[in-house]
């Protein structure tokens, strides 16, 4: 089931997520609904807040950016836990479903390790790099209640506010359902 993604300024958006349990009810329907929702909305990952739920799950399928050196990754994350971020920062431009037309640069650490559960609640410990470790700590962000855009300068922020106010008021066209926290 395709669902609606929350856009800036809804509150869910700033929580820091609580981890969940296996028996999460509906867990399985919840992360295919992800997925769905997320090829629908031309993504290459999704964080539960961006779906209105305050829970550490987030999922992931680089698959737009496969080449010979970075391969598709499409996984599941759940209750993941960043254990180390290093390596030099680069920059490369983010963008976000939940904040529609606004793509920025962002620095970030090139690699990270990361640990989590699976769908089958097995717990995992890798390390990624390039754009893979990118597109985690942008979800990963998400479960922090974080966005790209605190990743900014003030004056950026400053020069975007007019925008993010209006994304906030629906007023923005998009081809994905969206649920705006100060539409009229």
């Amino acid at each position: 089931m395709i669902l609606p993604i929350v856009a800036f300024g809804d509150p869910v958006l700033r929580k820091k997520c609580v981890d969940i349990a296996q028996d999460y009810e509906g867990l399985e329907m919840l992360i295919d609904s992800m997925f769905e929702t997320m090829y629908a909305s031309h993504g290459v990952g999704l964080a539960a807040p961006q779906i209105g739920k305050a829970i550490n799950l987030f999922i992931i399928d680089t698959t737009p950016f496969e080449d010979e050196k970075y391969p598709a990754l499409r996984k599941v994350f759940i209750n993941p836990e960043v254990i180390e971020e290093t390596g030099e920062l680069w920059e490369f431009e983010e963008g976000c479903l939940s904040i529609p037309h606004i793509r920025e640069n962002v620095k970030r650490h090139a690699n990270l390790r990361i640990r989590y559960k699976n769908e089958s609640f097995e717990t995992i410990e890798e390390a990624y790099d390039g754009i893979a470790a990118r597109v985690i700590q942008h979800e990963y962000d998400h479960c922090r209640g974080k966005l790209f855009v605190d990743h900014l300068s003030e004056l950026k922020k400053r020069l975007l506010k007019n925008k993010l106010l209006g994304i906030s008021k629906g007023a923005v066209n998009v081809d994905y359902r969206m649920r705006f926290p100060a539409a009229r």
